[in-house]
């Protein structure tokens, strides 16, 4: 091989890699369950695996109850329609379906449980009808599924259903809002315990209007942490309703 041929190949390598890398049809976690799920989720929808859709989450979940999961969309600020985020491996796979406004960033944290091992996902629909999808893998010692929940186990905990806590904390051009709601989030995989969970949120500013909409699921985490990226000052309100009928009303300043 002559000196100008291999430095053409030095020269290719590292771009053919990251080529690789980005491949919008190969699955960067593969996974079995993939084609199933993107069927039910995404239907015959356009996508591609995008790494501009990050999921952050640790690699190991200490606590299988209590994972947290953070979704950053805001490369694509201004075009995103909805965002859809699942546990492959799950048994209760659907953990949000997240519908942010105009002054709500696409940034989403949540807590969720999850039962074993799996690729998470995140899918961001974008005004022009295709789907965005991220993925990660995260391990676990398993179990966050189908473990009992603390909250019942503290004394009078019916009592606090639906409080919130939180606050607002700026940081430069948004504010971050953070929030728990007291919420024992029952999936209905614990023996004699059916489902009893948060499964509607509405964030609204101090004109009542919609900022952002989310439905939650079962894998979602007891006592739910969320937190938003919001533009703009005014007062925040969070509107809840769990699957039994309960509505809750928090104002956040």
């Amino acid at each position: 091989m002559n000196g100008r041929a291999l430095c053409l190949l030095v020269c290719w390598l590292p771009l053919a890699a990251h080529a690789a890398d980005i491949d919008p049809g190969q699955d960067p976690v593969p996974s079995v369950m993939w084609a199933f799920y993107h069927k039910q989720m995404l239907g015959d929808a356009p996508f591609v695996f995008d790494e501009r859709v990050k999921l952050l989450a640790p690699p190991f979940a200490e606590d299988a109850r209590q994972v947290p999961l953070e979704i950053d969309a805001r490369a694509f600020k201004g075009e995103v329609v909805k965002i859809l985020a699942w546990a492959e491996l799950n048994p209760l796979p659907k953990i949000v379906d997240f519908q942010p406004q105009d002054r709500v960033l696409p940034w989403l944290s949540i807590r969720i449980r999850i039962e074993q091992a799996t690729p998470l996902r995140a899918a961001v629909l974008t005004r022009d009808g295709v789907w965005h999808v991220g993925s990660t893998l995260i391990d676990a010692a398993g179990g966050g599924c189908t473990a009992p929940s603390v909250v019942r186990t503290q004394p009078g905990w019916e009592e606090h259903i639906g409080e919130v806590l939180g606050g607002r904390y700026p940081r430069g051009e948004f504010s971050r809002v953070r929030l728990q709601v007291a919420h024992p989030m029952d999936n209905g995989m614990v023996s004699g315990i059916p489902e009893f969970f948060i499964n509607h949120a509405e964030l609204r500013d101090q004109n009542d209007q919609v900022l952002a909409t989310l439905e939650l699921f079962p894998a979602v985490s007891e006592n739910p942490n969320l937190a938003f990226d919001i533009e703009g000052v005014g007062q925040t309100r969070l509107l809840l309703r769990d699957n039994s009928g309960n509505q809750f009303d928090a104002a956040i300043p």
